[in-house]
């Protein structure tokens, strides 16, 4: 089993930058992909960034990519997400999730574990 906890949500305003961590505990042994996805009031989990455990390949959704900057260290077991030039469509639920076959996958089916999400909220 592995935990994961976020950390790093807030009220900001249009313009913030914003970093969130993501901090995995337990069975974290192997490569491992790790990924944020966030969910709006009312809308389904979406696709943020994902990373490799095995090669570090990143993969963005469209919307995000060159804002968002997704990052690890294995050292420390955490996952970061750099959001810049945040605006208020990015109010949110913001989760991590891992997949133990390390795939990087958009789809969040094939994310074993979940966090218990942290919310940003953007003010304009």
């Amino acid at each position: 089993q592995v935990q994961l906890v976020e950390s790093g949500g807030g009220l900001v305003r249009t313009g913030d930058s914003l970093r969130l961590s993501c901090v995995a505990s337990g069975s974290t042994t192997g490569a491992y992909a790790a990924a944020w996805f966030r969910q709006a009031p009312g809308k389904g989990r979406s696709f943020l960034a994902s990373i490799r455990g095995s090669d570090s390949r990143t993969y963005y959704a469209t919307s995000v990519q060159g804002r968002f900057t997704i990052s690890r260290d294995n050292d420390k077991n955490t996952v970061y997400l750099q959001m810049n030039n945040l605006i208020p469509e990015d109010t949110s639920v913001y989760y991590c999730a891992d997949d133990s076959f390390d795939r990087g996958s958009y789809a969040a089916a094939e994310y074993d574990y979940w966090g218990q999400g942290t919310k940003i909220t953007v003010s304009s």
